[in-house]
């Protein structure tokens, strides 16, 4: 016997998923705009599509991913625009949200590293380093295969560590 659905269960489904989601979002969507107002903009628009859409969604995949996708795809989209052009693209300490900001400055300078990366690296390293998304799932995100993640990872890892070793090398000749 099929429960019945009420006229409501999918405005309930969908602030379920707001709850759940929101923040995470928020952080993703201005990892790759870099710009609050932007992002929360994303986050709404992505909300838009996902009511739209969750009649459609057959649980082929978890929520998260599904979700996590159609933000990325609203942020590509917004990059897109000719308005975006205007937009100054710079990143500083103060602009990143709380739940990203570090707790030192060693932290900090390196999760800025982390959103100067290359789009491909950062994508990837905001979703498994700080969504804390399995490699497969973020595979499944980004529509990519299993390895390439890895690979990506492992490519912005040393881009970090060249990084560090810069810097660190810059403290020793002064």
């Amino acid at each position: 016997m099929e429960t019945v659905k009420g006229p409501d269960s999918m405005e309930q489904k969908l602030e379920s998923l707001v709850d759940q989601f929101q923040l995470p979002l928020l952080r993703l969507c201005f990892a790759y705009l870099h710009d609050e107002e932007l992002a929360k903009d994303a986050v709404q628009d992505t909300f838009i599509r996902v009511y739209r859409h969750l009649p459609e969604f057959q649980n082929a995949s978890s929520e998260q991913t599904w979700i996590f996708r159609i933000a990325i795809n609203v942020c590509k989209d917004m990059k897109k625009t000719p308005w975006f052009r205007h937009v100054d693209q710079s990143v500083t300490l103060d602009m990143l949200p709380e739940p990203i900001a570090a707790n030192n400055d060693n932290e900090r300078e390196l999760t800025v590293q982390i959103m100067q990366l290359p789009p491909k690296l950062r994508e990837v390293a905001l979703l498994c380093w700080f969504q804390g998304m399995t490699y497969e799932s973020a595979a499944e995100t980004l529509g990519i295969s299993f390895q390439a993640v890895g690979s990506r990872l492992n490519r912005a890892r040393k881009k970090l560590r060249e990084y560090l070793e810069g810097s660190e090398t810059d403290v020793i000749e002064r």
